[in-house]
Protein backbone atom coordinates (compact mmCIF):
# COMPACT_ATOMS: atom_id res chain seq x y z
CA UNK A 1 0.00 0.00 0.00
CA UNK A 2 1.84 3.18 -1.20
CA UNK A 3 1.54 6.18 0.93
CA UNK A 4 -0.81 7.98 -1.95
CA UNK A 5 -0.52 9.47 -5.32
CA UNK A 6 1.72 12.46 -5.92
CA UNK A 7 2.36 14.78 -8.47
CA UNK A 8 5.56 16.31 -8.92
CA UNK A 9 6.47 18.78 -11.08
CA UNK A 10 9.50 17.99 -13.16
CA UNK A 11 12.14 19.88 -15.11
CA UNK A 12 15.04 17.88 -15.00
CA UNK A 13 16.93 19.73 -13.10
CA UNK A 14 18.77 18.17 -9.66
CA UNK A 15 15.94 19.93 -6.92
CA UNK A 16 12.86 18.29 -8.63
CA UNK A 17 14.85 14.92 -9.13
CA UNK A 18 16.13 14.48 -5.67
CA UNK A 19 12.40 16.14 -4.41
CA UNK A 20 11.03 12.33 -6.31
CA UNK A 21 13.52 9.73 -5.14
CA UNK A 22 12.54 11.21 -1.43
CA UNK A 23 9.17 11.45 -2.51
CA UNK A 24 9.44 7.61 -3.80
CA UNK A 25 11.38 6.61 -0.92
CA UNK A 26 8.62 8.34 1.65
CA UNK A 27 6.17 5.41 -0.05
CA UNK A 28 4.25 7.43 -2.64
CA UNK A 29 3.60 6.67 -5.97
CA UNK A 30 5.26 9.65 -7.63
CA UNK A 31 3.97 10.37 -11.19
CA UNK A 32 5.93 13.38 -13.42
CA UNK A 33 4.61 16.23 -14.92
CA UNK A 34 6.41 18.81 -17.28
CA UNK A 35 4.82 22.26 -17.97
CA UNK A 36 5.65 22.87 -21.54
CA UNK A 37 6.35 26.93 -22.06
CA UNK A 38 7.10 28.88 -24.76
CA UNK A 39 11.10 28.62 -24.17
CA UNK A 40 13.70 28.62 -27.16
CA UNK A 41 14.89 25.46 -25.28
CA UNK A 42 11.51 23.52 -25.30
CA UNK A 43 12.70 20.68 -27.00
CA UNK A 44 15.99 19.94 -24.98
CA UNK A 45 14.03 20.63 -21.61
CA UNK A 46 11.47 17.90 -22.96
CA UNK A 47 14.79 15.31 -23.67
CA UNK A 48 15.81 16.12 -20.45
CA UNK A 49 12.77 15.42 -18.16
CA UNK A 50 11.89 12.58 -20.11
CA UNK A 51 15.36 10.85 -19.67
CA UNK A 52 15.23 11.73 -15.87
CA UNK A 53 11.43 9.97 -15.58
CA UNK A 54 12.71 6.85 -16.82
CA UNK A 55 16.04 6.60 -15.05
CA UNK A 56 13.86 7.09 -11.88
CA UNK A 57 10.69 5.11 -13.48
CA UNK A 58 7.83 7.34 -12.79
CA UNK A 59 5.21 7.62 -15.64
CA UNK A 60 5.71 11.28 -17.28
CA UNK A 61 2.72 13.75 -18.48
CA UNK A 62 3.23 16.57 -20.47
CA UNK A 63 1.07 19.60 -19.77
CA UNK A 64 0.91 22.56 -22.61
CA UNK A 65 1.14 25.82 -20.57
CA UNK A 66 2.13 27.66 -23.96
CA UNK A 67 -0.79 29.70 -24.50
CA UNK A 68 -2.07 30.13 -20.79
CA UNK A 69 1.66 31.14 -19.47
CA UNK A 70 1.75 33.70 -22.52
CA UNK A 71 -0.81 35.21 -21.88
CA UNK A 72 -1.12 35.45 -17.59
CA UNK A 73 2.44 35.50 -17.56
CA UNK A 74 4.54 37.01 -20.58
CA UNK A 75 1.69 39.64 -21.19
CA UNK A 76 1.40 41.32 -18.26
CA UNK A 77 5.36 41.39 -17.53
CA UNK A 78 5.50 43.56 -20.98
CA UNK A 79 2.72 45.93 -20.08
CA UNK A 80 4.39 46.17 -16.78
CA UNK A 81 8.33 46.89 -17.90
CA UNK A 82 6.75 49.10 -20.52
CA UNK A 83 4.58 51.12 -17.80
CA UNK A 84 7.38 52.01 -15.53
CA UNK A 85 7.39 48.59 -13.28
CA UNK A 86 9.58 46.12 -12.42
CA UNK A 87 7.54 43.48 -12.40
CA UNK A 88 8.26 39.91 -10.62
CA UNK A 89 6.67 36.89 -13.17
CA UNK A 90 7.73 33.93 -11.14
CA UNK A 91 5.94 35.18 -7.83
CA UNK A 92 3.00 35.41 -10.51
CA UNK A 93 3.46 32.32 -12.40
CA UNK A 94 3.64 30.29 -9.26
CA UNK A 95 0.16 31.17 -7.93
CA UNK A 96 -1.21 31.51 -11.36
CA UNK A 97 0.50 28.74 -13.48
CA UNK A 98 2.54 26.34 -11.38
CA UNK A 99 0.97 25.88 -8.12
CA UNK A 100 -2.94 26.99 -10.27
CA UNK A 101 -3.21 25.43 -13.57
CA UNK A 102 -0.84 23.10 -13.18
CA UNK A 103 -2.21 21.80 -9.61
CA UNK A 104 -5.73 21.40 -11.10
CA UNK A 105 -4.52 19.57 -13.66
CA UNK A 106 -2.80 16.81 -10.84
CA UNK A 107 -6.15 16.71 -8.65
CA UNK A 108 -8.12 16.38 -12.13
CA UNK A 109 -5.96 13.17 -13.25
CA UNK A 110 -6.28 11.80 -9.73
CA UNK A 111 -2.90 12.84 -7.77
CA UNK A 112 -3.51 13.74 -3.81
CA UNK A 113 -1.02 16.19 -3.80
CA UNK A 114 1.31 17.99 -5.39
CA UNK A 115 5.03 18.75 -5.06
CA UNK A 116 8.14 20.61 -6.35
CA UNK A 117 11.36 21.20 -5.77
CA UNK A 118 11.21 24.41 -3.51
CA UNK A 119 12.75 24.85 -0.07
CA UNK A 120 10.36 26.05 1.71
CA UNK A 121 8.39 24.35 4.62
CA UNK A 122 5.02 24.32 5.05
CA UNK A 123 2.87 23.69 8.87
CA UNK A 124 -0.75 22.87 9.74
CA UNK A 125 -1.82 23.94 13.12
CA UNK A 126 -4.26 22.26 15.19
CA UNK A 127 -7.29 24.09 14.06
CA UNK A 128 -6.37 22.89 10.41
CA UNK A 129 -5.18 26.43 8.85
CA UNK A 130 -1.83 26.05 6.57
CA UNK A 131 1.74 28.22 7.42
CA UNK A 132 4.49 28.57 4.87
CA UNK A 133 7.55 29.24 6.60
CA UNK A 134 11.14 29.55 5.36
CA UNK A 135 13.46 27.10 4.37
CA UNK A 136 15.83 25.43 6.89
CA UNK A 137 18.70 26.69 4.62
CA UNK A 138 18.73 30.40 4.71
CA UNK A 139 21.16 30.80 1.31
CA UNK A 140 18.00 28.83 -0.45
CA UNK A 141 14.85 29.95 0.75
CA UNK A 142 12.16 30.41 -1.92
CA UNK A 143 9.10 31.37 0.40
CA UNK A 144 9.43 34.63 -1.30
CA UNK A 145 8.49 33.49 -4.44
CA UNK A 146 5.38 31.52 -3.00
CA UNK A 147 3.90 34.84 -1.41
CA UNK A 148 0.66 34.75 -3.20
CA UNK A 149 -0.47 31.26 -2.74
CA UNK A 150 -3.32 30.62 -0.69
CA UNK A 151 -4.77 28.00 2.09
CA UNK A 152 -6.04 26.04 -0.17
CA UNK A 153 -3.40 25.42 -2.82
CA UNK A 154 -1.52 25.14 0.45
CA UNK A 155 -3.49 21.92 2.05
CA UNK A 156 -2.48 20.06 -1.25
CA UNK A 157 0.91 20.99 -1.48
CA UNK A 158 4.46 18.95 -0.01
CA UNK A 159 7.85 20.28 -0.26
CA UNK A 160 10.22 17.23 -0.06
CA UNK A 161 13.34 19.59 0.05
CA UNK A 162 12.26 21.93 3.21
CA UNK A 163 14.52 20.77 5.51
CA UNK A 164 17.45 20.23 2.86
CA UNK A 165 20.63 22.09 2.39
CA UNK A 166 21.47 22.69 -1.31
CA UNK A 167 24.80 21.17 -0.75
CA UNK A 168 23.50 17.90 0.75
CA UNK A 169 20.67 17.71 -2.45
CA UNK A 170 24.05 18.44 -4.27
CA UNK A 171 25.21 14.98 -2.09
CA UNK A 172 22.67 12.93 -2.58
CA UNK A 173 22.30 13.58 -6.76
CA UNK A 174 25.85 12.40 -6.58
CA UNK A 175 24.83 9.10 -5.11
CA UNK A 176 22.28 8.63 -7.78
CA UNK A 177 24.67 8.95 -10.60
CA UNK A 178 23.34 12.59 -10.83
CA UNK A 179 27.04 14.23 -11.27
CA UNK A 180 25.85 16.55 -14.11
CA UNK A 181 23.79 18.56 -11.76
CA UNK A 182 27.06 19.67 -9.55
CA UNK A 183 27.27 22.95 -9.05
CA UNK A 184 24.47 24.05 -11.68
CA UNK A 185 21.30 26.50 -10.78
CA UNK A 186 18.58 27.28 -12.79
CA UNK A 187 17.74 30.85 -14.20
CA UNK A 188 15.91 33.07 -11.87
CA UNK A 189 13.56 34.03 -14.88
CA UNK A 190 12.79 31.36 -17.59
CA UNK A 191 11.81 32.96 -20.65
CA UNK A 192 14.92 35.53 -20.46
CA UNK A 193 17.81 33.77 -21.32
CA UNK A 194 19.16 36.08 -23.38
CA UNK A 195 18.01 39.41 -21.74
CA UNK A 196 15.60 41.56 -20.96
CA UNK A 197 16.20 44.51 -23.62
CA UNK A 198 16.60 41.06 -26.44
CA UNK A 199 13.12 39.71 -24.77
CA UNK A 200 11.85 43.54 -25.01
CA UNK A 201 12.89 43.77 -28.98
CA UNK A 202 11.07 39.91 -29.13
CA UNK A 203 8.02 41.43 -28.45
CA UNK A 204 8.44 44.23 -30.42
CA UNK A 205 8.54 46.65 -28.14
CA UNK A 206 9.66 49.88 -29.66
CA UNK A 207 11.40 51.71 -27.12
CA UNK A 208 11.38 55.68 -27.24
CA UNK A 209 14.80 58.07 -26.21
CA UNK A 210 13.69 60.39 -23.52
CA UNK A 211 15.19 62.71 -20.85
CA UNK A 212 17.25 61.89 -17.74
CA UNK A 213 16.02 64.42 -15.26
CA UNK A 214 17.41 64.91 -11.75
CA UNK A 215 14.78 65.37 -8.90
CA UNK A 216 14.54 68.68 -9.61
CA UNK A 217 13.79 68.83 -12.98
CA UNK A 218 17.33 69.74 -14.34
CA UNK A 219 18.08 67.80 -17.87
CA UNK A 220 21.30 65.71 -17.66
CA UNK A 221 21.12 63.86 -20.53
CA UNK A 222 19.03 61.18 -22.64
CA UNK A 223 17.90 57.54 -22.61
CA UNK A 224 17.42 55.02 -25.38
CA UNK A 225 13.69 53.42 -23.79
CA UNK A 226 12.45 53.45 -20.34
CA UNK A 227 11.91 49.75 -20.23
CA UNK A 228 15.74 49.00 -20.02
CA UNK A 229 16.15 50.89 -16.44
CA UNK A 230 15.33 49.96 -12.86
CA UNK A 231 15.06 51.80 -9.31
CA UNK A 232 18.35 51.47 -8.34
CA UNK A 233 20.37 50.98 -11.19
CA UNK A 234 23.91 52.78 -11.54
CA UNK A 235 25.16 51.12 -15.13
CA UNK A 236 24.06 52.43 -18.43
CA UNK A 237 23.17 55.94 -17.60
CA UNK A 238 26.39 57.69 -19.14
CA UNK A 239 26.18 60.96 -16.84
CA UNK A 240 29.87 61.56 -15.77
CA UNK A 241 29.87 63.13 -12.16
CA UNK A 242 32.20 63.12 -8.54
CA UNK A 243 29.71 60.71 -7.44
CA UNK A 244 27.90 58.48 -9.41
CA UNK A 245 24.16 59.06 -10.08
CA UNK A 246 21.22 56.12 -9.80
CA UNK A 247 17.55 56.03 -10.88
CA UNK A 248 15.62 56.90 -8.03
CA UNK A 249 12.49 56.95 -10.50
CA UNK A 250 10.30 56.05 -13.64
CA UNK A 251 7.92 58.20 -15.36
CA UNK A 252 6.29 56.54 -18.00
CA UNK A 253 3.72 59.36 -18.31
CA UNK A 254 6.47 61.89 -19.68
CA UNK A 255 8.81 58.71 -20.79
CA UNK A 256 11.73 60.11 -18.58
CA UNK A 257 13.68 58.73 -15.77
CA UNK A 258 14.82 60.19 -12.52
CA UNK A 259 18.21 60.27 -10.84
CA UNK A 260 19.51 60.69 -8.00
CA UNK A 261 22.84 60.45 -5.59
CA UNK A 262 22.85 57.38 -3.27
CA UNK A 263 21.55 58.98 -0.58
CA UNK A 264 17.97 59.58 -2.72
CA UNK A 265 17.52 56.17 -2.82
CA UNK A 266 16.23 55.57 0.61
CA UNK A 267 12.76 55.45 1.84
CA UNK A 268 10.69 54.56 4.62
CA UNK A 269 6.86 54.74 3.33
CA UNK A 270 5.94 53.19 0.91
CA UNK A 271 2.63 52.24 -0.81
CA UNK A 272 1.04 48.87 -1.60
CA UNK A 273 -1.68 47.59 -3.42
CA UNK A 274 -3.50 44.29 -3.93
CA UNK A 275 -2.83 43.23 -0.21
CA UNK A 276 -2.98 39.32 0.27
CA UNK A 277 -2.91 37.11 3.55
CA UNK A 278 -2.38 33.77 3.45
CA UNK A 279 -4.39 33.15 6.15
CA UNK A 280 -6.76 35.13 8.25
CA UNK A 281 -6.44 39.29 7.81
CA UNK A 282 -4.85 40.48 11.22
CA UNK A 283 -5.90 43.90 12.55
CA UNK A 284 -4.35 46.48 11.49
CA UNK A 285 -1.99 48.32 12.32
CA UNK A 286 0.51 44.81 11.70
CA UNK A 287 3.66 45.41 13.01
CA UNK A 288 6.50 42.51 11.50
CA UNK A 289 9.60 42.16 8.94
CA UNK A 290 8.85 43.14 5.20
CA UNK A 291 11.17 41.68 2.17
CA UNK A 292 11.08 44.17 -0.47
CA UNK A 293 12.65 41.58 -3.23
CA UNK A 294 14.32 38.23 -3.48
CA UNK A 295 17.60 39.30 -2.02
CA UNK A 296 16.36 41.95 0.42
CA UNK A 297 17.10 41.29 3.97
CA UNK A 298 13.97 41.69 5.88
CA UNK A 299 13.40 45.01 8.28
CA UNK A 300 11.03 45.91 10.67
CA UNK A 301 8.00 47.84 9.30
CA UNK A 302 4.27 48.81 10.61
CA UNK A 303 1.45 48.35 8.02
CA UNK A 304 -1.28 50.33 8.24
CA UNK A 305 -4.55 50.92 5.43
CA UNK A 306 -4.30 54.58 3.27
CA UNK A 307 -7.42 53.79 1.71
CA UNK A 308 -10.14 51.29 0.42
CA UNK A 309 -7.04 50.65 -2.64
CA UNK A 310 -3.73 51.10 -0.85
CA UNK A 311 -2.05 50.43 2.69
CA UNK A 312 1.21 51.83 3.52
CA UNK A 313 4.32 50.22 4.64
CA UNK A 314 6.18 52.50 7.44
CA UNK A 315 9.96 50.74 8.14
CA UNK A 316 11.61 51.71 11.08
CA UNK A 317 15.03 52.37 9.33
CA UNK A 318 14.39 53.68 5.70
CA UNK A 319 15.15 51.12 2.71
CA UNK A 320 17.20 51.59 -0.48
CA UNK A 321 16.11 51.21 -4.04
CA UNK A 322 12.17 50.77 -3.29
CA UNK A 323 11.00 49.14 -6.63
CA UNK A 324 7.61 49.72 -7.78
CA UNK A 325 5.89 46.65 -9.47
CA UNK A 326 7.97 44.33 -6.91
CA UNK A 327 6.24 42.26 -4.03
CA UNK A 328 6.47 43.28 -0.61
CA UNK A 329 6.41 40.09 1.58
CA UNK A 330 5.50 40.14 5.63
CA UNK A 331 7.11 37.70 7.89
CA UNK A 332 6.38 37.04 11.21
CA UNK A 333 9.91 35.65 12.50
CA UNK A 334 10.49 32.57 9.77
CA UNK A 335 6.21 32.50 9.35
CA UNK A 336 5.03 34.42 6.07
CA UNK A 337 2.15 36.13 6.55
CA UNK A 338 1.62 38.17 3.48
CA UNK A 339 2.34 40.33 0.56
CA UNK A 340 1.45 43.37 -2.04
CA UNK A 341 2.44 44.69 -4.67
CA UNK A 342 5.28 47.69 -4.37
CA UNK A 343 2.94 51.00 -6.23
CA UNK A 344 5.19 53.97 -5.89
CA UNK A 345 7.41 55.56 -3.08
CA UNK A 346 6.41 58.37 -0.73
CA UNK A 347 9.57 61.11 0.19
CA UNK A 348 11.46 59.94 3.45
CA UNK A 349 9.61 61.90 6.59
CA UNK A 350 10.72 61.72 9.89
Amino acid sequence: MTAGKVGIAMSGGVDSTVAAVLLQEQGYEVHGFFMELPLKDRAQQIQRVQATAKSLNIPLQLVDMRRLFSTTIIKKFVAAYTGGYTPNPCVSCNAAIKFGALLECMLAGGMEKMATGHYARIRQDEKGSYSLLRAVDPGKDQSYFLCRLDQRQLSHILFPLATWKKTDVFIRAATLGLEEFSGTESQDVCFLTSGLKQFLSEQSIKEQSGEISAADGRVLGRHSGISHYTVGQRRGLGLPDATPWYVIGLDPKHNRIIVGKNKDLFRRHVLIQNLHWLDTEPVLPWQGLVQLRSRHHPSPARIQQKDRATWEIIFTKPQRAITPGQFAVFYEQNRLAGSGIIMTQEPCRS
